[in-house]
This record gives structure tokens, C-alpha cells and sequence, in this order.
């Protein structure tokens, strides 16, 4: 089959159409021929070798996956050859075909193009994970999401509006991503490159009044963060893209408001864990998906003979939720 291939014998790595070899589906696992698929940051930090991919899973990038069932294994009974399906990939997404286990695959909406199905897997349950299993959202609780316009953000932003009914804050860097927030549901959204978020949120909703924080950012937002957060808050953070090392640390306030922090990635985790997450997603947020109430947002859409230029866009953070490649 072809798949986009890295090729790193310069010292800027660049992606190339090469040959792979086929896969071949497992007993439970489906064969599916891919008709789209989305970027992550995942893997531009895998093209740079940064993140290699997690033992036995494909080398070829690409976590997430919209396309056609081709074959069945053995002992995969859930799906039939010519269903459309999407799902989440621990790699192997941006080639011809891959396989995927039967149970972390889902049915494509009828209403979904393959484009907006591929835009779904990653962000959706990330965010899914994020605001309910690790930071165990309540109704009509606060949360402030950073980086609100990027594929999670604008995930988290509408799960946290059509499913827990929250007051949602938020940080972007530009004018028209603070007013996607805006449209997708949040309440405010700051421009952390004009104003002290934290100052702004505090004189807007009050000292010490965020329940849940969604992060990606690390370090530079550390103190912020612990400043906002409520009695009993807590602190999700999925990405140290400022940086991971904050100096001087207080312990204070974890004890003064009985803090909780945890730090996620999925694609390493289990399979187990993948499937329940997926099955949890599946029968908390599909629906709301298949309704129409929740839309994946897509910023861009790319032949994936010019991946260099999709990559190029989200390096620069250019894009607004998802850029997908398509043309398999």
C-alpha cells in the first residue's frame, strides 16, 4: 500500500508517499481502506523523532481514522465489509489502509462526511477524558479551558456546554479564535497575549472560583492556574507546550483548597482502557454528535500529497479545531 512515509536523511524531516507493506487484520481487528484522517501536534513531535510511537503500534503517523470496512477478522462480528466507520489509532493513520480493533472502532453518523468523522476520534475523547473521567465535571461547575480554538478546546468547549451545562471560560491568542469560543459556547474568552488571563477571569467570576481547569500550555500558566482554582478544584493538564518546568513552587495552595492535578496523554494507554473510553464516548456524547448538537470543527482540508503544507499550518498554530488529509 501507499502511506506517507518520513524521510529524515536531511536535518528537517519531510513526508513522502512510499510503499508499506499491507496490513492484515487480527482475529477482533477490522481491515479498513482509510478515506481521511486529521493531524495532531502527536505527530509532528513523532516526525522529529520526539515521541516514537508505543510498542507494536505502527510506525506510519496518523492517530485517528475515518474510512471503509474492507474485511473482518476471525472473531469480529460488530461490523460487516462496505460499514463506515471511525475511530482512534495508537499510528498508521496516514496511509491506504490500517486495522483497528473491532471494539475501538464506532459507525459513522449518517449525517458525517468521512472529512468531519476523521475530525472526531482524537480531540473528542481526549476531551471526553479530560473534563469527565480525569476532572469529573458537574453540572453547571465552572471550567476554563485553554487553548479553546485548538481541535481538544473546541471538543471540550461544546461537551462541556450540551452535556454538563457549564459556565465556560477560555484562552486563545487571536481575535477569531476567541470569537469560535464564543459561537461553540464558552461565556468569556481572553486574549492571554493582550491580558493577564487570570487578573480578567478573577474580576469576572470571582477569586478562587474555577472548578475544573483543562490545560496544555505547562509551565508558564502554573501559577495562574493554582490562583483560579476553586475549594476542592481541579487541575487536568495534557500538554507542556510552554514549557515543563516551573520555578519556586508553593505546596500552599494544594493544601489551603485541597487541590487535585493529574496529567494525561492516550495514546500509551491500554487498549482496555481505550475501548472503555471509547464505549463511555460512544453512549455519553455520539448522540449528541449524531443529533446535531455537537460538530466536529474543521479548519482546514488537505490533499495528502500536501501534507507539508497541513503540517506547516499547525507548527505555525494557525488553525482553528481540525486540519485533515484526505486523497488516500
Amino acid at each position: 500500500m501507499k502511506a506517507l512515509l518520513v524521510d529524515n536523511r536531511s536535518s528537517r524531516p519531510v513526508m513522502r508517499v512510499g510503499d508499506h507493506p499491507d496490513p492484515e487484520p487480527k482475529k477482533q481487528e477490522l481491515l479498513v481502506k482509510i478515506e481521511a484522517t486529521a493531524l495532531n501536534r502527536a505527530d509532528l513531535l513523532q516526525k522529529s523523532g520526539r515521541y516514537p510511537p508505543p510498542e507494536g503500534a505502527s510506525p506510519i503517523l496518523g492517530l485517528e481514522m475515518a474510512g471503509e470496512v474492507l474485511e473482518t477478522g476471525a472473531d469480529a462480528d460488530r461490523f460487516q465489509p462496505g460499514d463506515r466507520v471511525f475511530g482512534l489509532l495508537p499510528g498508521g493513520g496516514y496511509a491506504d489502509y490500517c486495522t483497528i480493533h473491532q471494539n475501538l472502532a464506532m459507525k459513522i453518523p449518517e449525517a458525517l462526511s468521512y472529512e468531519e468523522a476523521a475530525a472526531v476520534p482524537e480531540v473528542f475523547l481526549t476531551a471526553w477524558q479530560a473534563l469527565s473521567w480525569l476532572g469529573e465535571l458537574k453540572k453547571q461547575e465552572r471550567v476554563l479551558i485553554h487553548a479553546g480554538a485548538s481541535g481538544v478546546g473546541t471538543a471540550a468547549i461544546q461537551i462541556a456546554r450540551q452535556i454538563f451545562d457549564c459556565r465556560i471560560l477560555t484562552t486563545a491568542g487571536r481575535e477569531d479564535k476567541l470569537e469560535r469560543c464564543k459561537e461553540l459556547g464558552a461565556d468569556l474568552a481572553v486574549n492571554y497575549k493582550k491580558e493577564e488571563f487570570d487578573d480578567l477571569i478573577e474580576q469576572a467570576e470571582g477569586a478562587d472560583s474555577v472548578d475544573l481547569i483543562v490545560d496544555f500550555v505547562g509551565a508558564p500558566y502554573w501559577k495562574s492556574n493554582l490562583r483560579l482554582l476553586a475549594m476542592d478544584g481541579r487541575l487536568v493538564v495534557l500538554g507542556l507546550m510552554g514549557g515543563a518546568s516551573v520555578d519556586r513552587i508553593s505546596l500552599v495552595p494544594l493544601l489551603r483548597k485541597r487541590l487535585t492535578i493529574r496529567g494525561s496523554t492516550l495514546r500509551n494507554r491500554s487498549k482496555k482502557y481505550k475501548v472503555e473510553l471509547t464505549e463511555s464516548f460512544r453512549q455519553n456524547v455520539l448522540k449528541k454528535i449524531e443529533s446535531g448538537e455537537i460538530r466536529p470543527v474543521i479548519d482546514s482540508i488537505y490533499d495528502w500529497s500536501e501534507v507539508e503544507k497541513a503540517h506547516q499550518k499547525m507548527a505555525e498554530n494557525r488553525n482553528i479545531g481540525k486540519i485533515i488529509l484526505t486523497g488516500m
